[in-house]
This record gives C-alpha cells, structure tokens and sequence, in this order.
C-alpha cells in the first residue's frame, strides 16, 4: 500500500473507508442516536449535554420525532449518514428503526456506517439485515491484547457488510495499539481507523491523570498522538490504516457539511461564506411592517431581499443592500455572521451605525 498524506496532517496507507469518502465531502449526517455507553473510555469526548443521556441529536439538532430526523438530512442533502452515541448498540432497536428509516426515505444507495465498542456477531447481522453498509468496532482498550477472544473474525467470515477498526492513537500505549492492528490485519478487516487523540469539556481530567500536553494552543489534540498513528502506518504498511488528524475533522469535514446545509437553506438575500458561515444583514424595530414598507416604498428593496424573522424579533435584509443603507436609516442596525446548522449559532456582529 501506497502512504498519503492530506491536508491537515491526516494520511493513509492505501484506499479510505468509504464512510470517510462521505464524511471528506460533507455529505454525511451525523446522527447519535444515544449518549449512552457501558465502555467507559477515560478519553471519550462526547459532550456533556450528550454524554451518558438517553437523547437524540441530527446533526447539531436534537431531535425527538423520525420527521424530524428526515428533516435535517434533507436541510443538508445528505448521501449517508454516520450513527454514533455513546453506543448506537445499547438501544439496538432504535437504531434499527433509524437504518429502516433512513433507507426507505432515501433508498439503499443512503450509505449508513456505525460506530460501536460491542463486537457481537447476532447483533451486527441484525443491523446488516436492517440495511447498515459499514461497521467500525471500537474495542476498549482492555481488548486490543486479546481480540482473538472477540466475534471479529466471526464477523467478518460471516457478515457481507463493510467491518474496520476505529481508535484513538494513545501515546504509551504502542504496544496494545501494534497487537490491535495486527490481529485485525490478520483477520481482514477493511480498514483501521486511528484518530488523535483530543480534548474535550468532558474528558478533560484526563490530561492531568495520563500526563498528556497539548500539541498547541491552537488545538485540542493530545502530544504524541499524531507521532505514534504515523510511526505505525510507517512500521505496518500492508496495514489499511487511516490517521484521522483533529483539526482535518473540524477544517474538512465540518466545513464541507457546514457548506453543503448552507448551500440547501440559504435564501436568496444570504452570502456564504468559504467556512459555510452566513452572512446577512439584521434590522430591529418595534414595527417590522413599516421597516418592510420603507424599505421597498423609499428605497426599492424588492421583498425576496427582505425577510421578517418574527421568532427572533428581527428583520433580515441583504447583507450588501444593509451596507448601503445603513447610515440612513433610523434603526439599529448590523451584519451579522451565523453558523448554517439549526441553532444558527452566532459567530460575529458588526454595527453598521
């Protein structure tokens, strides 16, 4: 196998998942569908509103209902969708019910890969059954010496579905980390996922606990993760091995799946920006409807460049036509910079007068 590197420090040995394919594009949804798990990884980053609850998050968005799931795919067009937790696996029936769902909606070229730290022969045929494309078993640590004790090579002699291997590279831990790969090697897994190792508000006792440093103050990855995946893809070549850097995670895949939703919900007054920001204008008043009639009576803001966001309080202008006017006008009066995801999340505000 051929070694690859890509933009921001991530790099392979040979082809990648093709879960990974979609995540690179933006086009996968990312659905956990619990925050609950019995593994217990002292590194887990998943957040604390998310971490160890019974909820359901699209994307950014928490959900409660099946349409509103379908709901934020389509907002974002997605080819698949990537189902996590905590453990997909600990409330096996509905994630079923999110497979069948998503499938029959979109149709089974919908790739859907799953993350899990239970390697259970009975219940991955279940999910092949209900139409999952790709597994990618997290083993605790506590089983990389020992995999052999494990339903993988069961798995894999006897599931037609896509199986691989996706863990942190852990500085230290070398040894369990070569015994891991080589054993999955040896079985035929697809593809082995090492990602770094990061911080998180969840996780962060653990820096102090392990000794772990920051690579730099620009980042959440851990010192040495990057340096131990790269010397193992280097030392196992014929190993399918994939390093998944932090911030490819958040400078590729975030931003292509923030660019493609904004590309599907931007109406025609907003400007997207290369992060997959929105930029638009904001007007507040006591009185939109006369704010609406000023602008097209006096100025000639035809409506498709206007739009009154009642929930919000607000009216939202073009963002060049705002510029113009602004100093003007007798309101106040802003650009302002949102995340396209469902909360719309504030980045920046800037007073045009």
């Amino acid at each position: 196998m051929s070694f690859k590197r890509y933009e921001y420090g991530s790099a392979s040995n040979g082809e990648l998942a093709e879960g990974c394919k979609y995540c690179i594009q933006g086009s996968k949804m990312v659905l956990l569908v619990t925050g609950k798990c019995n593994t217990g990884c002292f590194y887990c980053p998943v957040s604390a509103e998310k971490k160890g609850k019974d909820v359901v998050y699209a994307n950014e968005r928490k959900v409660t209902t099946p349409e509103e799931i379908i709901e934020e795919a389509e907002s974002m067009d997605a080819a698949g969708t990537g189902i996590t937790g905590g453990d997909p696996l600990t409330t096996m029936d509905r994630t079923i019910r999110c497979i069948k769902l998503l499938k029959n909606r979109f149709g089974k070229e919908h790739h859907i890969h799953l993350y899990t730290s239970m390697i259970d022969a009975e219940m991955t045929g279940a999910l092949q059954v209900a139409g999952l494309d790709e597994i990618r078993f997290h083993p605790p640590m506590s089983q990389w010496c020992k995999m052999n004790t494990t339903d993988l090579k069961k798995i894999i002699d006897t599931i037609d579905i896509d199986v691989g291997i996706e863990v942190p590279a852990i500085p230290g831990h070398e040894k369990e980390l070569e015994a891991l790969i080589d054993y999955a090697t040896s079985v035929g897994v697809k593809f082995i996922n090492l990602n770094e190792l990061e911080f998180s508000e969840s996780n962060w006792e653990m820096m102090e606990e392990h000794n772990y440093n920051l690579k730099d103050d620009l980042s959440s990855s851990i010192l040495g993760s990057e340096e131990v995946a790269i010397s193992l893809m280097k030392k196992h070549k014929k190993a399918p091995i994939h390093f998944c850097s932090s911030i490819f995670k958040d400078g590729v895949q975030l931003r292509n799946r923030l660019i493609r939703r904004a590309e599907h919900i931007a109406k025609p007054y907003d400007v997207i920006t290369k992060d997959g920001t929105i930029l638009k204008g904001i007007i507040y008043s006591d009185d939109l409807e006369a704010v609406r009639e000023l602008l097209n009576k006096k100025y000639e803001v035809p409506d498709e460049l206007i739009f009154i966001d009642s929930r919000n309080k607000r009216m939202e202008v073009a963002s060049w036509v705002l510029e113009e006017l602004a100093e003007n006008l007798p309101f106040k009066c802003y650009i302002v910079e949102e995340y396209s995801t469902v909360d719309r999340l504030e980045v920046e505000r800037t007073p045009l007068n």
